[in-house]
């Protein structure tokens, strides 16, 4: 019988320290305040957000970007690196062949056809 209210004691205990560390996380976020501000609404209130995104009304929606590497980046990037007259030849899946002229000999660099535009070999 001793044994049970030892437990049951504990047991109370630890209820009562995480109930008062609760409590009093909770009522830290409700303070009262005045103050004032110049522009009107409250802080953080934007009046053009009231209605919603209107189309007509300078409202864009995301468009969907290609994940891929685009072939007009790969040729900027073998133009970045060396490559004379680059141009586009061959794009696969995979991966952006842009061809050109490098030290006065035609050459190749090979592109991932990923984020970023990895080289894959030159």
């Amino acid at each position: 019988m001793t044994g049970m209210l030892a437990k049951f004691g504990l047991v109370a205990l630890v209820t009562f320290a995480s109930t008062v560390g609760t409590v009093s996380t909770a009522a830290a976020g409700q303070e009262f305040g005045w103050g004032i501000y110049v522009g009107g609404g409250e802080p953080g209130y934007n009046h053009h957000d009231r209605y919603g995104p209107r189309p007509g009304w300078g409202y864009q929606p995301r468009r969907h970007r290609p994940e891929g590497c685009s072939p007009r980046r790969a040729v900027e990037e073998a133009r970045w690196s060396g490559l004379r007259r680059a141009r586009v030849h061959n794009v696969t899946p995979r991966r952006i062949v842009v061809a050109g002229f490098r030290h006065g000999e035609f050459d190749r660099m090979v592109f991932a056809n990923v984020r970023g535009c990895p080289v894959i070999t030159y």
